[in-house]
Protein backbone atom coordinates (compact mmCIF):
# COMPACT_ATOMS: atom_id res chain seq x y z
CA UNK A 1 0.00 0.00 0.00
CA UNK A 2 1.06 3.45 -0.85
CA UNK A 3 -0.01 6.42 0.64
CA UNK A 4 1.00 10.51 -0.27
CA UNK A 5 -0.60 13.77 1.42
CA UNK A 6 -1.03 16.53 -1.35
CA UNK A 7 -2.35 20.26 -1.24
CA UNK A 8 -5.07 21.74 -4.11
CA UNK A 9 -3.22 24.61 -4.87
CA UNK A 10 -5.38 25.43 -7.81
CA UNK A 11 -8.06 28.39 -6.85
CA UNK A 12 -10.98 26.43 -8.51
CA UNK A 13 -10.48 23.36 -6.10
CA UNK A 14 -10.86 20.04 -7.62
CA UNK A 15 -14.07 21.18 -9.79
CA UNK A 16 -15.49 18.95 -12.47
CA UNK A 17 -12.40 19.22 -15.28
CA UNK A 18 -9.89 18.21 -12.85
CA UNK A 19 -11.80 15.79 -10.80
CA UNK A 20 -12.77 13.74 -14.45
CA UNK A 21 -9.00 13.69 -15.57
CA UNK A 22 -7.80 12.27 -12.34
CA UNK A 23 -10.97 9.57 -12.76
CA UNK A 24 -9.85 8.62 -16.34
CA UNK A 25 -6.35 8.37 -14.77
CA UNK A 26 -7.19 6.12 -12.12
CA UNK A 27 -9.66 4.31 -13.88
CA UNK A 28 -6.69 2.79 -15.97
CA UNK A 29 -5.14 0.77 -13.12
CA UNK A 30 -6.35 -2.71 -11.40
CA UNK A 31 -5.06 -1.27 -8.06
CA UNK A 32 -8.17 0.12 -5.49
CA UNK A 33 -7.50 3.49 -5.19
CA UNK A 34 -8.61 6.15 -2.82
CA UNK A 35 -8.79 9.18 -2.21
CA UNK A 36 -9.20 10.66 1.40
CA UNK A 37 -10.36 14.57 2.51
CA UNK A 38 -11.87 15.40 5.78
CA UNK A 39 -12.03 11.96 7.01
CA UNK A 40 -14.40 11.00 4.17
CA UNK A 41 -12.69 8.35 1.54
CA UNK A 42 -14.06 7.61 -1.62
CA UNK A 43 -12.74 5.62 -5.02
CA UNK A 44 -10.86 7.34 -7.01
CA UNK A 45 -12.29 5.73 -9.86
CA UNK A 46 -15.63 7.33 -9.30
CA UNK A 47 -16.52 10.68 -10.48
CA UNK A 48 -19.65 11.43 -8.24
CA UNK A 49 -17.69 10.22 -5.15
CA UNK A 50 -14.79 12.91 -5.85
CA UNK A 51 -17.06 15.44 -6.79
CA UNK A 52 -19.15 15.00 -3.70
CA UNK A 53 -16.37 15.93 -1.52
CA UNK A 54 -16.07 19.63 -2.38
CA UNK A 55 -12.45 19.81 -2.26
CA UNK A 56 -11.14 23.58 -2.25
CA UNK A 57 -8.28 25.51 -3.30
CA UNK A 58 -5.29 24.54 0.43
CA UNK A 59 -7.48 21.59 1.00
CA UNK A 60 -5.12 18.67 1.65
CA UNK A 61 -6.17 15.38 0.21
CA UNK A 62 -4.69 12.12 0.89
CA UNK A 63 -4.53 9.37 -2.36
CA UNK A 64 -4.46 5.73 -0.86
CA UNK A 65 -3.51 2.74 -3.40
CA UNK A 66 -3.61 -0.99 -2.72
CA UNK A 67 -2.66 -3.22 -5.35
CA UNK A 68 -0.34 -5.04 -8.33
CA UNK A 69 -0.02 -1.74 -10.09
CA UNK A 70 0.20 0.74 -7.02
CA UNK A 71 3.80 2.14 -8.00
CA UNK A 72 2.28 2.73 -11.56
CA UNK A 73 -0.54 3.92 -10.60
CA UNK A 74 0.87 6.32 -7.63
CA UNK A 75 3.06 7.39 -10.37
CA UNK A 76 0.46 8.43 -13.02
CA UNK A 77 -2.30 9.79 -10.03
CA UNK A 78 0.49 12.02 -9.02
CA UNK A 79 1.57 13.81 -12.38
CA UNK A 80 -2.07 14.20 -13.22
CA UNK A 81 -2.18 15.99 -9.83
CA UNK A 82 0.60 18.27 -9.86
CA UNK A 83 -1.03 19.16 -14.37
CA UNK A 84 -4.12 19.83 -11.93
CA UNK A 85 -2.21 22.29 -9.47
CA UNK A 86 -1.93 19.63 -6.92
CA UNK A 87 1.04 19.33 -5.23
CA UNK A 88 2.73 17.08 -2.25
Amino acid sequence: MIEKVFVVTDEAGVHARPATKLVNTASKYASDIQLEYQGRRVNLKSIMGVMSLGIRQGAEIKIIIEGEDEEEAMAAVEQELRIQGISN
